[in-house]
């Protein structure tokens, strides 16, 4: 499995099929970029100027919202991922 380093965090995106009213199934290039994911692995955490280490407020397995166009999409084992900062992640889904 993927180790994020430092504060990054690893998301399994939850990409959700989208409807109009009429029944009509969206293309994916119509639709918005999904927003929310699901953690699948947390780095150490970030490390402040003065060298103390703040451990990530996340864990694995919690839902997420994170920012529209953050990070970057991996793929690994014919999975694709999304790699985020901390500081991209708006809120945890409870």
């Amino acid at each position: 499995m993927l180790k994020p380093l430092g504060d990054r965090i690893i998301l399994e995106v939850q990409k959700e099929e989208e409807q109009t009213v009429g029944g009509i199934v969206l293309a994916s290039n119509a639709k918005e970029k999904p927003q929310t994911g699901k953690v699948v692995a947390v780095g150490a955490g970030r490390v402040l100027d003065n060298g103390e280490k703040v451990a990530p407020s996340v864990k694995a397995g919690d839902t997420v919202i994170f920012d529209k166009y953050a990070g970057t999409e991996v793929s690994y084992e014919n999975q694709k991922y999304l790699v985020v900062h901390e500081n991209d992640l708006v809120a945890v889904v409870e």
